[in-house]
């Protein structure tokens, strides 16, 4: 008989801008800052295995393996912080390390799976909590799990996982993005400097509405120094048709919004469609 397998899926998250947070314990700590929870994400599939393993397999058009990598030392951490030995099928379609909030979906996805799979009762924050500390350890992201527990447009208020997230699901038009490639993340949260940057380009108020949301990202984008050339041509074009569009944080890339975002993003690579999530980590399938 072979084993017990069990799927689960979480939805990426699109930061717009943010600002670092400290707090007394790593579960108060992160970041403040808003974004988009989108609907596209990481869909995780455990089973049993006397040996641990992770392959992240991150899929192309028509079914075709675009990429595959059979370490994580993300994931792997926070299944051994569990006490679990188990093998790890994370996959996605988005460019990873690109500012889509992979991250933080494959911890999520993982431990939800893990715990259904191995009976641990772990609760909601528990679980979140966990994928939290991993991505603070290891400086992958700072606000991406607090918002991946929900849906919408999130405005994240209060750091770490239990802080004041407001939630807003009228945002219907279609989202994309085109992306040129990760930035390295733990250099940009290592680097003091950058972080300075970073804050000093925070904006003193959360947007009234989408609309403000990306204007306030676009300040961001440019303030904190972190905008690519390659960002400035595309935002330049957005701004020439009319189409509200930002950097994705952290990844060397463009999101917009509406439906004539496709064209003018196709102009300067593969475009990714997506919508705003409703939900945030889900099982999908199977049973210990």
């Amino acid at each position: 008989m072979s084993p017990a397998t069990v799927t689960a899926f979480c939805p990426g998250h699109i930061s717009g801008y943010f600002r670092q947070a400290g707090g007394a314990t790593l579960s108060s700590s992160g970041s403040i800052g808003a974004g988009i929870v989108i609907s596209e994400g990481v869909t995780a599939t455990v089973r049993q295995s006397p040996t641990a393993s992770v392959k992240i397999i991150r899929w192309g058009p028509g079914g075709r393996e675009r990429e595959v990598i059979n370490t994580s030392p993300l994931l792997s951490s926070a299944i051994d912080r569990i006490g679990v030995t188990a093998s790890v099928v994370t996959e996605c379609r988005l460019p990873i390390g690109a500012g889509f909030g992979l991250s933080a979906a494959a911890l999520l996805s993982t431990l939800m799976a893990l715990d259904r799979l191995f009976g641990l009762g772990l609760s909601s924050r528990e679980i979140a909590l966990y994928a939290h500390e991993a991505e603070i350890r290891h400086k992958t992201g700072l606000g991406d799990v607090a918002a991946c527990q929900g849906g919408g447009f999130a405005v994240r208020e209060g750091a770490g996982i239990d802080g004041k997230i407001v939630r807003r699901f009228d945002l219907t038009h279609p989202l994309s993005a085109v992306s040129f490639g990760p930035i390295h993340t733990p250099s940009v949260l290592s680097s003091l400097g950058q972080m300075e940057r970073v804050s000093s380009a925070f904006p003193g108020r959360s947007p009234s509405d989408i609309q403000d949301f990306f204007q306030l990202c676009r300040t961001f984008d440019e303030k904190s120094g972190l905008e690519t050339p390659e960002v400035r041509r595309v935002l330049a074009a957005c701004d020439k048709a009319g189409i509200p569009a930002a950097m994705t944080m952290l990844g060397n890339g463009v999101f917009a919004c509406g439906r004539r975002s496709t064209g003018v993003l196709s102009e300067f690579g593969e475009v990714f469609t997506f919508h705003v999530a409703s939900s945030g980590a889900s099982i999908l399938g199977g049973c210990p």
